[in-house]
């Protein structure tokens, strides 16, 4: 009793002590590695699975990614898909949030460790109060995925599944969906549904909804409930960001694209429209063969997915706010302007200075990862650093090259996959933040830029 006691103290001052930042490290890092044990049960596979490719598999859930080095219904049977469903579910929702809603539901107090681990991971406007917040985002959830689940129930008994294989297959693809796993029970994606209305609409309902976030849904919400609420700035742009990018890309796919031409004017618009919306919502489901587009939408898609959605939803990328923010510092810098505007409100150094920081790390490991793949990998350029994008953005397109990669290889695609469900920002303060005191013998240099 004694060691339990003094165990269990070291743990809650070795929690305590622990910034934000680097709970949130060690917690996704505790739901990968719980996972990959799992996994690694006989019992949870249709054939052996290297150590390697199970420790992806659980990396590619938690991450809400979707790539996979080996065909998910071939290596796994049922009970294996439902611990990586489960898997990507909490990767989805976030660590803590679930537990958090139970501590809310019972006692409806939250300690302020778990408020800060919280507001950390979900950067919210001051006009969204984390407990609201964190209860929207679980009946948004439960909300979303059983719709998505009766829908597809219908869409797949259509195409001719059983009832117990529609069941699950519903099941499955409405959590990933939603989640932006991107996982699929059919080996070649949603390839067989180019065509089927139904399926694209559900899917691209449910990633858009996740994508685009808990804020824009809880704000939406407040508006509807309260009359006198008003949408957050943030909120704005989210929706301004995303329509405008979401056009854009299925404009240059439908009339760019030589694959596409060879479909019908209805079925080449859904698949030009499910591609961009899969690449910029990181759903990462296809309808058509990656592997087959032209190089200049090879590279639309990775800023697609380089981009991503909305921050605190389930989509990866450095987020369209970031982007927002990188662009309104370049239009002011160009006007010579002193402060940062955007639509007429200034946005504070403190955001901007995230926003430069997401970017440059953000980048940076998207060309280090590109060269370190690059090294023991014999693939064209383009295949190369659209995996590492699809990785990093958690995305899970790929052009048929992850089954193929080496050991190192896929060991630097978990890492990325890792760093881009944590946020990149979130990784860099969890390995380098320290509190440092002002130091007085700093002078400004006068550097020319």
């Amino acid at each position: 009793m004694r060691l339990d006691k003094k165990a269990s103290k070291k743990y809650k001052k070795f929690k305590l002590g622990l910034t934000p930042q680097q709970t949130l490290f060690y917690g996704f890092l505790t739901y990968i590695s719980a996972g990959f044990l799992i996994l690694c049960l006989p019992f949870l596979q249709n054939k052996p699975i290297g150590f390697v490719d199970n420790l992806f598999t659980a990396a590619s859930a938690v991450s809400t990614t979707g790539l996979l080095t080996v065909p998910l219904v071939a290596s796994y049977n049922f009970f294996g898909q439902l611990v990586i469903m489960v898997m990507f579910q909490l990767g989805g929702i976030g660590y803590l949030t679930f537990t958090t809603f139970i501590i809310l539901s019972t006692t409806r107090k939250m300690t302020h460790w778990h408020q800060k681990i919280l507001q950390t991971e979900f950067t919210l406007p001051k006009t969204l109060h984390i407990s609201d917040f964190l209860k929207s985002v679980i009946l948004f959830t439960v909300v979303m995925e059983t719709i998505g689940a009766i829908l597809f129930f219908i869409a797949f008994t259509g195409e001719g599944f059983a009832f117990w294989d529609a069941l699950w297959s519903a099941i499955f693809h409405s959590v990933s969906a939603f989640c932006t796993a991107g996982f699929s029970l059919d080996p070649s994606g949603f390839a067989p549904y180019v065509d089927n209305g139904l399926i694209n609409s559900v899917t691209s309902i449910l990633a858009i909804c996740g994508s685009l976030g808990f804020i824009v849904a809880t704000d939406f919400y407040l508006l509807i409930k309260l009359k006198v609420h008003q949408l957050s700035f943030t909120t704005k742009i989210i929706v301004y960001g995303f329509l405008i990018l979401l056009t854009l890309g299925t404009t240059l796919l439908y009339f760019t694209e030589p694959t596409l031409s060879l479909l019908e004017g209805k079925e080449r618009f859904m698949a030009s429209f499910f591609q961009a919306m899969s690449a910029m919502t990181t759903v990462g489901f296809n309808t058509v063969d990656i592997g087959m587009f032209s190089q200049s939408i090879l590279l639309v898609t990775i800023f697609l997915m380089y981009v991503g959605a909305s921050p605190s939803g389930t989509a990866g990328g450095i987020k369209i706010t970031t982007l927002t923010a990188i662009l309104a510092i370049m239009k002011s810098g160009l006007q010579g302007k002193k402060t940062v505007t955007f639509l007429n409100v200034r946005i504070p150094n403190e955001r901007l200075q995230i926003a430069i920081s997401t970017f440059i790390f953000y980048t940076l490991l998207l060309v280090v990862g590109t060269l370190l793949v690059s090294y023991t990998n014999n693939f064209k350029f383009e295949t190369i650093l659209f995996e590492v994008a699809s990785a990093l953005g958690t995305v899970g397109l790929s052009t048929g090259i992850t089954g193929d990669l080496d050991t190192s290889g896929k060991i630097v695609l978990i890492l990325l996959m890792f760093i881009g469900r944590l946020g990149v920002l979130t990784f860099g303060l969890a390995l380098w933040y320290k509190k440092q005191k002002e130091n007085p013998k700093i002078s400004d240099a006068d550097l020319a830029l």
